[in-house]
């Protein structure tokens, strides 16, 4: 699937009221939970940067937990709406795709989930990947989220959490993983917490 072709689909989703039942689907509730659960790990957030915004579900539940926070999606229309969800002005928008974001400060906290899959191969997920890793701090965390391989793979897209996690634990050290399924065949994902080699304790 090309990327234009991924950018027609998600701007027909973004239509609807609750984009991907973010808001009213029990699976996603849990998956943002344990997303939540993994961000807040060490306590509250100085700089944090969520790829991917969407309709700002979750940068609401995140953002008052985060001294500042980075917010980017590459659908104009999905920024507004998040704007409209999360009104806090410790918030910074940017309509931006993941492979052109530069980062003036690193990150403590660097959110990516559901995402990655809908760039065209998996080396531009590797790309992404190890862009991201560079901007966090010394002491910095990732979390990743995403669907499976095999899910991800019937949608269209090369690959899902398995694969993107592969790429991740050869720039990151992997700390805990948690598996979020619900009723649904599609409804099954990976998620991760990762920090830098050097935040590692002695």
């Amino acid at each position: 699937m090309t990327f234009d072709k991924v950018l027609r689909l998600l701007e027909r989703e973004m239509e609807a009221d609750d984009p991907w039942r973010l808001n009213a689907n029990p699976f996603e509730q849990e998956r943002h939970a344990h997303l939540l659960r993994l961000c807040l790990a060490e306590g509250a957030v100085g700089n944090a940067l969520e790829v991917g915004c969407a309709a700002g579900v979750f940068t609401a539940k995140l953002a008052p937990h985060c001294q500042q926070l980075v917010a980017i999606d590459v659908l104009p229309r999905a920024i507004t709406r998040a704007r409209e969800q999360a009104q806090w002005p410790h918030i910074a928008w940017h309509i931006s795709d993941v492979r052109d974001l530069n980062a003036t400060n690193p990150f403590d906290l660097i959110v990516v989930a559901e995402v990655l899959y809908y760039l065209e191969d998996t080396g531009q997920m590797g790309d992404a990947i190890e862009k991201l890793t560079r901007m966090l701090a010394p002491s910095g965390r990732l979390v990743f989220g995403s669907a499976r391989d095999a899910s991800c793979q019937r949608w269209g897209h090369p690959a899902g959490a398995e694969t993107m996690l592969d790429v991740l634990n050869e720039h990151l050290v992997e700390t805990e993983r948690v598996q979020c399924r619900g009723a649904s065949i599609d409804e099954d994902c990976l998620i991760a917490s990762f920090r830098t080699k050097s935040n590692l304790p002695d």
